[in-house]
């Protein structure tokens, strides 16, 4: 193996300058990330926080262990889903009574999708991006045969010229704010303000932004929004994602998943269904107890933090690794994707290469976990809670010496491997 070649000199200084005026500096501590590890991947899978062991071991062992069934009063097991709804709803600028967790992002995604749908009956419309996540594809696919619609997959540039010809035809327009492959982040407010002018309703999939940047959805308007637990919230793997309905939709807001936990009166066994005051009626089935509050204990990392410097920080971060990467990496062959501009990143770069994936395992290998998306997008997450600038030189730098060495596989990964 080559020996190492050491950093330069200008990065070095920079980075330590950057951590030694990081006021978030000390929230690391709220996570137990493994010695000797940097860890790029909480666009994916968030790292466990220091909470959530003690609060699981609490829930296991005294409320379910002994408080039994009686913890679904004593303990406030019934009314998680809304308590944890409105924990994550001030992480995204929500008033209370409008956000509720306990169910997959899928199945989030979908009642979003034929609620806002049911919301505009006249228009046979559904908007959706192109280069969205593929679920979020599947679902407007799905929700469009069910409800006798048609998909339109628009770009988020494209969308303005789209509506000034079909907007009166158009009932939801269904985008993430970041770009999951390249990190680009869009503007919510000036997509909202133009679906909304053309009479139609916005869905939000908040995946990628929810915890990562401020993002304000009752300030500007929007009208449904979902996103997961488990990637920068770190609620754990498969955590609950949550549903936003803004209250001007709750009196007429149909679900497509009518259950008992979502009734006016749900231990009143009644034969037919009504529907439960306000974002209530967004509850489906039991609540996943073990992992929903597994989620609440995650969220107490974001205690105190203003999420204006969580962003300040984000950027700092990911325009520092952005410089790197000139630096260090576009030598060795790799291509910067994400926009070098700052209003329009995410929390993350992402940097193309034909190796990806024997990058990111080599990588892995030596102490730098990353991920990467077919075929040739290695992704770098950056958490402002937890992430320093001498982590991502540390990323840079492992990264350059393994390309120069050649130390990775080239090939391809198998279908169905977790990348």
């Amino acid at each position: 193996m080559t020996t190492a070649l050491p950093a330069p000199t200008a990065l070095r200084e920079r980075a330590a300058q950057l951590d030694a005026d990081d006021a978030l500096a000390p929230l690391r501590e709220r996570y137990l990330l493994p010695p000797d590890v940097v860890y790029l991947d909480g666009n994916s899978l968030g790292p466990l926080p220091a909470a959530v062991p003690p609060v699981l071991s609490d829930v296991v062992t005294r409320q379910w262990g002994t408080d039994l069934i009686g913890s679904w009063n004593v303990n406030g097991w019934w009314e998680a889903p809304l308590r944890v709804g409105d924990a994550i709803g001030a992480l995204i600028g929500a008033a209370p009574g409008q956000t509720v967790a306990g169910d997959s992002t899928s199945v989030q995604l979908f009642t979003a999708l034929d609620a806002a749908a049911a919301l505009r009956p006249d228009r046979p419309l559904l908007v959706t991006d192109p280069g969205q996540f593929p679920t979020d594809r599947y679902l407007a696919d799905a929700v469009a045969r069910r409800r006798g619609l048609d998909v339109c997959r628009v770009s988020p540039a494209d969308l303005p010229r789209f509506l000034e010809t079909e907007g009166a035809r158009v009932a939801v327009v269904s985008y993430s704010p970041v770009d999951f492959r390249t990190g680009e982040l869009y503007d919510v407010r000036a997509l909202t303000r133009t679906a909304q002018e053309a009479g139609a309703l916005t869905l939000w999939d908040l995946c990628h932004a929810a915890g990562a940047l401020p993002l304000d959805v009752d300030t500007l308007g929007v009208d449904l929004a979902v996103g997961c637990g488990y990637k920068f919230l770190s609620g754990g793997p498969g955590a609950p994602a949550f549903l936003y309905v803004a209250r001007r939709h709750h009196a007429s807001l149909e679900t497509p998943l009518p259950g008992w936990t979502g009734h006016a009166d749900p231990f009143g066994l009644r034969r037919d269904y009504t529907p439960a005051p306000g974002i209530a009626r967004a509850r489906i089935g039991t609540p996943p107890i073990l992992s929903l509050l597994a989620l609440e204990a995650a969220l107490t990392a974001f205690d105190g933090v203003d999420m204006t410097q969580v962003r300040d920080k984000s950027l700092s971060l990911t325009g520092f690794f952005l410089h790197c990467a000139e630096e260090l990496l576009t030598p060795e062959g790799f291509t910067p994707v994400t926009p070098a501009e700052p209003g329009r990143r995410g929390s993350q770069v992402t940097l193309r290469h034909p190796h990806a994936h024997g990058l990111t395992v080599a990588l892995a290998q030596r102490g730098v976990i990353a991920d990467m998306r077919a075929p040739d997008l290695l992704r770098f997450g950056v958490n402002a809670l937890y992430t320093s600038h001498q982590d991502l030189l540390t990323a840079a730098l492992r990264l350059r010496d393994i390309a120069r060495e050649a130390a990775y596989d080239p090939t391809p990964p198998p279908p169905g491997t977790v990348t």
